[in-house]
């Protein structure tokens, strides 16, 4: 991890000062939109786009096509991301035909990509503005140089980004908040496209961040989210992840947890929190990707399949009814019939919650882009089919048995599928919907498990007497 460098308050106060000069200006846009794609990481960068936008006097616009300002705010860990981000792109340049004062902004990590920068310039003159992962900060002065120099501003940094601390921001909840420890990756994964559109790891200071806890808290925060590309290396002030997370559940804010984790990284003092800290949510996604050794070693994760069920007996055996989910690839160049098989064991064995599943796609500027892959696609499909139909039968009996159950859960939203429903989270991290109103939303409800579907469960509300 490099030593971690904050950007000087100077800068920020430079920034809220573009705010105010933007907000005065009569041509600026009146109303924005962002679409977010990609991880947790990212929807917390828009809340900070939010923030900034809403200080330059924009109002958010529900209606994409209705907004003057439409900023997406891209990923491309995968291929197909990347894709879709272009053809959302490309489909607006139809509709600034018809408002050309529509003022259209890119960012995130699909424009930090090496050469993406300068190709969207030449090929997608149309965009007004592309910025970088690493200078989201400097936001409201590329969008004062639009307006004012009249002409697209493309700004990416190449250097890895700073910590950023004191931008304004706009929650999407007030009841439950996502708050970065760190940025970047140093593992390097051979597939993986993060540590170079993300840079380094840096972590922000233990100070910082508990002030941001207290001060969510405050606000109504009943549930706040850890996020970093890989939390538990979080080194802050030359603490350790653990270290943290003992003084953010000492607040007292009623539910923690983090994502995402590095089998690596998973300490002694990590493990034995599970079993002592009362805050800490009963749930952990610890992405195993594959379960050969040999297409672990090529993937550069640097633990054994053996290491790595070792974890998972020593977290089960400090806490029992913890839920565990993954991230698994398959079709890595080269893996072999044998080596698929070896991760449909691991995961019989293991009997995760839920598993994010993924055939591999190449992304340009890593070393897995240039390993020999000869296995056909229709190999890829077939064993990928059948790893999605294991999942979802350990799934569902994973689901029916806490049918019967009572459970504590911290409503969400109100449910998109029944009506006169909300729904929310068991401290495992099951989706619950139950019978409700929206008055519920941002509170505890118990909540007696009555039936169990392939992705979330049913309910009743339990009502106290008295």
């Amino acid at each position: 991890m490099r030593e971690t460098i904050n950007v000087p308050q100077a800068e920020i106060e430079r920034q809220r000062e573009f705010m105010r000069l933007v907000e005065k200006l009569p041509e600026r846009p009146h109303s924005y939109h962002i679409v977010s794609m990609g991880c947790q990481m990212n929807e917390r960068d828009s809340e900070t786009v939010a923030g900034m936008l809403e200080a330059m006097g924009m109002a958010r616009q529900p209606v994409r096509e209705a907004a003057d300002l439409i900023l997406y705010n891209t990923c491309c860990v995968r291929e197909n991301a990347e894709n879709k981000a272009l053809g959302n792109v490309i489909w607006l340049k139809e509709l600034k035909k018809d408002r050309p004062e529509l003022m259209i902004c890119v960012g995130g990590c699909m424009t930090q990509e090496k050469g993406m920068a300068a190709m969207m310039k030449q090929r997608y003159p149309f965009i007004d503005l592309v910025y970088g992962t690493h200078n989201l900060y400097k936001l409201p002065e590329y969008i004062y140089r639009v307006i004012t120099e009249k002409h697209p501003v493309v700004e990416v940094m190449d250097i890895d980004g700073e910590v950023v601390e004191g931008l304004p921001e706009r929650r999407k909840k007030h009841f439950s908040a996502f708050v970065n420890i760190m940025y970047g990756c140093d593992n390097f994964c051979t597939y993986c496209i993060v540590p170079y559109v993300r840079g380094r790891e840096r972590s922000r200071e233990p100070e910082a961040i508990l002030a941001e806890c207290v001060r969510l808290q405050d606000e109504g925060a009943q549930e706040i989210m850890l996020l970093g590309q890989n939390v538990n290396s979080y080194r802050g002030g030359g603490a350790a992840f653990a270290e943290l997370l003992y003084r953010v559940d000492r607040l007292g804010i009623p539910r923690i947890r983090f994502m995402t984790s590095h089998p690596k990284d998973l300490s002694d003092e990590l493990i034995h929190a599970y079993g002592e800290l009362k805050h800490l949510m009963p749930q952990l996604h610890l992405p195993v990707q594959a379960g050969s050794d040999e297409i672990l070693r090529r993937m550069n994760r640097r633990y054994t399949r053996e290491h790595y069920l070792e974890l998972v007996r020593r977290l089960r055996g400090v806490c029992p009814d913890i839920g565990l989910t993954s991230d698994i690839i398959v079709g890595f160049p080269g893996e072999t019939q044998a080596q698929f098989e070896e991760t449909m064991s691991l995961v019989r064995e293991v009997r995760y919650d839920a598993a994010y599943t993924f055939i591999y796609s190449p992304r340009t500027g890593t070393p897995a882009a240039k390993m020999p892959d000869d296995t056909p696609y229709e190999v890829k499909s077939e064993r990928i089919q059948r790893l999605i139909e294991l999942q979802q039968a350990i799934s569902l009996e994973v689901l029916e048995k806490q049918v019967g159950t009572r459970q504590r859960v911290l409503v969400e939203a109100a449910s998109t599928r029944d009506a006169g429903s909300v729904g929310g989270k068991t401290p495992r991290g099951h989706m619950v919907n139950f019978p409700g109103g929206p008055e519920l939303i941002g509170t505890f409800a118990d909540v007696e498990i009555v039936s169990a579907g392939r992705n979330t469960l049913r309910g009743r509300r339990i009502i106290q007497d008295g």
